[in-house]
């Protein structure tokens, strides 16, 4: 008996703080100044409760933009920091930094109100872009939020690339890999990815390294498995804080962009 009210005990304080456990911020501060280049723009997005920091590369003439979500650590200062990749591309990048984290207010309460953070930032940026090309892009935790953004976007022709970097099937699988004794009941952050990739019908890439421990590639595996029109990168030898130093992850997100 003691041992189940122990158990229980776990399960409950889970319930109410799984916040510690999923978001991993770096909190700022406010007079922190964080664009370094002329054509790189911070602004703020105001949405109910809180303000949202963001950063804007925003160049000459681009051929479109990257609405980018990042995963579930750090802040735009350690996030926005390969802006030559898209300038080479062509292409603006637009990141914001969610409830909590850098310098933007508030606390991350639920996915509802997750997604409508995102939801709203986009639909702020979204007219800049009209006629242009669109790419929405999330890593990690990003990854199921840009997912979900692709679906609900889908009937108005957005985006035209999906591209999602170390994705979970869901959290429910993701916890299995590392906390097996936990009931999926008690996730309040269900992010099931797995039922929304097979709606996004516009071009869908996914990336995963070979050797990422954290999300294993078997998710994206399995996310292929019910978008099978989706491509799927595999980067030999990358985990999961690493990708993005591999020439195969920039060659081939470079690719795809290009062929936009």
């Amino acid at each position: 008996m003691l041992a189940l009210a122990l158990y229980g005990a776990v399960l409950g304080w889970l319930w109410f703080n799984q916040e510690k456990l999923l978001f991993v911020p770096t909190v700022l501060p406010v007079d922190r100044p964080l664009a370094q280049a002329p054509d790189i723009h911070e602004l703020n997005i105001d949405v109910p409760g809180a303000r949202l920091s963001a950063l804007h590369l925003q160049l000459p003439n681009p051929k479109g933009v990257v609405f980018f979500l990042h995963g579930n650590g750090g802040s735009l200062e350690s996030w926005f920091v390969n802006a030559d990749f898209y300038r080479r591309a062509n292409f603006d990048l637009f990141m914001i930094d969610y409830r909590g984290y850098g310098k933007s207010t508030g606390q991350i309460e639920s996915e509802a109100q997750l997604r409508q953070d995102v939801r709203s930032a986009w639909a702020m940026v979204a007219p800049q872009y009209a006629g242009k090309k669109v790419v929405f892009c999330g890593r990690s935790l990003g990854s199921g939020l840009a997912a979900g953004l692709s679906v609900e976007l889908a009937k108005r022709g957005a985006p035209n690339l999906t591209v999602l970097v170390s994705p979970y099937s869901s959290m429910a699988a993701l916890s299995r890999d590392h906390y097996p004794w936990v009931p999926s009941l008690v996730l309040r952050y269900p992010m099931r990815t797995d039922q929304l990739v097979g709606s996004i019908d516009n071009p869908l890439l996914l990336i995963h390294g070979s050797e990422d421990s954290l999300i294993a590639p078997r998710h994206s595996d399995a996310l292929k498995a019910v978008a099978p029109r989706a491509g799927l990168l595999r980067i030999a030898g990358a985990g999961h804080n690493d990708l993005q130093d591999f020439d195969a992850y920039r060659s081939g997100f470079a690719d795809a962009l290009s062929r936009l």
